[in-house]
């Protein structure tokens, strides 16, 4: 799944924390980061992080609810 213009990192990081399965970014060449992982997060975000906001992101989550909790992010923020 694509996601937007993420305003709230932090949010962003706590709602995928709480996933109980795998939740992977889908880098541009095609890598798959665990973003579960702190340092994954750290790198990630350091490489694609800029103005305070993330424009879009490839997101992959292997459990159903943990793709319904990251729409209702990208919802209701």
């Amino acid at each position: 799944m694509k996601v937007q213009n993420i305003t709230d990192i932090e949010a962003f990081f706590k709602v995928v924390d709480e996933c109980t399965g795998k939740v992977e970014l889908v880098t541009g060449e095609g890598d798959r980061l665990n973003l579960k992982s702190k340092l994954s997060q750290y790198v990630s975000m350091a490489n694609i992080f800029s103005n305070g906001e993330i424009p879009e992101l490839e997101i992959v989550a292997h459990e159903k609810e943990d793709i319904d909790r990251l729409i209702g992010f990208m919802i209701n923020g």
